[in-house]
């Protein structure tokens, strides 16, 4: 790992060319998309972000399909079905996936998303459900939270629309950065949304984007960090909360001074990931402070070397390490049920 050669020089992670140079495109282009009045130029994003088509035959063991729940606001899914699994006849575990992207940016059919559900599908192996919610600014907050709970209870109500061996009694929440916030919200929603067949037994939140008004220690040393520097996600956070809402908003600082209290709650054991070169790592780790502080089960991992958006990147050994301790999380939580 590169080291500091003089005060003014902050350390830098060691990262494959092609990493470099997906990172820089992806800021170029959320750079270049976000304009001074507020909004964003989705004429230049749709033409960017490419995008990936479902597949109802198996490609490297994992067949997809999508399935419309709201057509008036664009409220869809992508379903990825294991077909190795499939063929065995065990019941799989569902994981219902937020993806990342500051809440303004990306879908389940870009490139990166899809790629990192399929893994999650072979890998763990499990049926995953990744949303399509609105985004920001267009549809500000709560949107993509009510999206996220609409989910849960159109599946809830509409079980077909899932492979036969899916177990909704074995629901995992899970989502990176934006998503995980994402994530957290509709966790917490979960227990008031009525829901008569799924059960939410566990929540993986992947270097979830928090914030707040303070400047943390690690938001000032990483300021200038790819995707989720200060100026990005200021942007971003002043778009998405309320008129009138400084960071301090429940949405953004969770654990702070508006925090809701989650003690009497029934919430998701939880997976905390936090990465060492994250400018929101203080953030992620005040998330998992107050999740056990509430009393309730959550684990932190932490990888010291790694960036914000470390995951999507299948050539880091990182990123098929992170898939593994998923994998366990979730065995173990479904092995506690048994």
């Amino acid at each position: 790992m590169a080291s500091t050669t003089s005060n003014s020089q902050q350390p830098k992670p060691v990262l494959p060319w092609r990493a470099r140079i997906s990172i820089s495109f992806l800021c170029t282009l959320s750079d270049a998309a976000r304009r001074s009045n507020g909004t964003v130029n989705r004429l230049l994003i749709n033409l960017l972000d490419l995008k990936s088509h479902p597949n109802a035959a198996p490609v490297n063991g994992v067949s997809s399909n999508d399935v419309t729940v709201d057509a008036s606001r664009n409220l869809w899914c992508r379903v990825f079905s294991p077909t190795v699994a499939a063929a065995s006849g065990g019941a799989l575990p569902v994981v219902i996936f937020f993806h990342g992207g500051g809440f303004a940016f990306l879908s389940p059919d870009s490139l990166a998303y899809d790629a990192v559900c399929r893994r999650f599908c072979r890998q763990i192996p499990a049926v995953v459900v990744s949303v399509n919610y609105r985004l920001t600014p267009e549809h500000r907050y709560p949107s993509q939270y009510d999206d996220g709970e609409d989910i849960l209870k159109f599946l809830d109500e509409n079980r077909a629309v899932l492979p036969e061996n899916a177990d909704l009694s074995k629901c995992f929440l899970a989502g990176d950065s934006a998503g995980a916030n994402l994530a957290h919200n509709v966790a917490v929603r979960v227990p008031k949304s009525g829901l008569r067949i799924i059960r939410v037994v566990g929540l993986v939140s992947i270097q979830p984007w928090f914030g707040g008004e303070e400047r943390t220690a690690a938001e000032e040393k990483f300021k200038g960090a790819p995707l989720v520097s200060m100026a990005r996600t200021d942007w971003l956070w002043k778009v998405f909360l309320p008129d009138g809402s400084d960071r301090d908003h429940v949405a953004a600082n969770v654990s702070g001074p508006n925090s809701e209290d989650l003690s009497g709650l029934d919430y998701p054991d939880t997976l905390v990931v936090v990465g060492g070169f994250d400018p929101l790592q203080d953030w992620q780790r005040r998330y998992y402070e107050w999740l056990k502080n509430s009393g309730k089960n959550v684990q932190l991992i932490e990888y010291p070397k790694m960036i914000h958006a470390f995951y999507v990147f299948d050539d880091l050994p990182e990123s098929s390490q992170l898939i593994t301790q998923i994998k366990d999380f979730i065995n173990k939580r479904i092995s506690e049920l048994n």
